[in-house]
C-alpha cells in the first residue's frame, strides 16, 4: 500500500551511537532539536539492529517519536504503526548456527522477552564485564529458540572470530558493532537498506530523496544505497569510505551539524 504524503523525503537513524551516545546514555539536545525539526516536512525513521519494542529500547522509541521504524536490520518494519513486513530467520540456519557456537566456543544468541539465550554463556559474561563491568543477564537454555520468533541474533566477541563465522555460513553476514566487541547474526537478504526501500513505497517517495545516517558495518547497505549516506565521525573506518559525507562525532554535534550542511533544516 501506497500512502499519498506530503513530506518531501525520508531521514533515517541508527540508533546506537548514531543518536543514542554510549557514554551518556542520552541523545545530545542537539540531535533532538534536529529530529524535531525535520519533522515539519520530512519523514523520520529509526533504522536500528535492535527490537525497538523491546523493554531495553522502547524508551528510545517513545522519546525520538519516529514516522517509522526498521528493526532488527530490516527484518520488521512499520510505518505510523503499521507493520509493512515482517520475516523470520530460516530454522534450519539458525540450528546450525547455535550448534557451531556450541561446539566452537562462539557466542551466538538473543536477548528476548526479558531473557537471554546464548551458546558459550561465558563468553557473554566475560565480555559484559569488560564493556560494562557487570553481567546481569537472566540466561535460558538457548535452544528454546528454535520454538520462537527469531529474526535476527548477535555475535558477542571480537573481530577475531568473524572470519571463521562468515567462512562456515556464507548465508549470513556479521556485521561489527563500531565498538568491535560484537556483531549483528544476518541472512543477507535482509538489511536496512531493504527497509527503507519498503518505507519509500509506503510512502510515495523516491530512494534518491533519502537521507540515512549511521555509524557501524550494519548501516553499510543503507548508507549506500541511500541518496545521502552520512556516516558519523565516530564511526568505523570502512562507513566513512562507502558514506557520501562523513560528520562529526555524536558528541560533537554530528547529526545537526550534517543536517545544516545539507539544508535539512532551517
Amino acid at each position: 500500500m501506497t500512502q499519498t504524503n506530503p513530506k518531501k523525503r525520508i531521514v533515517s537513524f541508527d540508533l546506537d551511537m548514531t543518536l543514542l551516545d554510549h557514554k551518556t546514555w542520552k541523545i545530545p539536545d542537539s540531535a533532538m532539536r534536529a529530529l524535531k525539526c525535520l519533522k515539519e516536512d520530512s519523514v523520520v525513521a529509526i533504522a536500528s539492529g535492535r527490537n525497538m519494542d523491546h523493554e531495553m529500547s522502547i524508551m528510545y522509541k517513545e522519546l525520538i517519536q519516529p514516522d517509522a521504524v526498521i528493526h532488527m536490520n530490516g527484518t520488521r518494519v512499520e510505518a505510523e504503526g503499521t507493520v509493512l513486513y515482517e520475516h523470520l530467520m530460516d530454522k534450519e540456519r539458525l540450528r546450525a548456527l547455535l550448534s557451531y557456537g556450541e561446539k566452537n566456543g562462539i557466542s551466538v544468541g538473543v536477548s528476548m522477552n526479558g531473557h537471554d539465550y546464548f551458546t558459550n554463556i561465558p563468553g557473554v559474561v566475560l565480555y559484559d564485564k569488560t564493556r560494562w563491568g557487570i553481567s546481569e543477564r537472566s540466561f535460558q537454555d538457548v535452544w528454546e529458540l528454535m520454538d520462537m520468533p527469531v529474526r535476527t541474533l548477535v555475535y558477542i566477541g571480537g573481530p577475531e572470530r568473524i572470519e571463521e563465522l562468515e567462512s562456515a555460513f556464507p548465508d549470513l553476514k556479521f556485521p561489527m558493532f563500531s565498538g568491535r566487541m560484537g556483531a549483528d547474526v544476518v541472512e543477507k537478504e535482509a538489511s536496512k537498506a531493504e527497509g527503507l526501500k519498503r518505507l519509500c513505497e509506503y510512502y510515495g517517495i523516491a530512494m534518491e530523496q533519502t537521507v540515512a545516517f549511521g555509524d557501524s558495518m550494519n548501516d553499510y547497505e543503507i548508507i549506500r544505497e541511500a541518496g545521502i549516506g552520512i556516516a558519523m565521525g565516530n564511526s568505523c573506518g570502512e562507513l566513512k569510505a562507502a558514506a557520501d559525507y562523513v560528520t562529526d562525532d555524536i558528541d560533537k554535534d554530528g547529526v545537526w551539524n550534517a543536517c545544516r550542511h545539507f539544508g535539512l533544516i532551517g
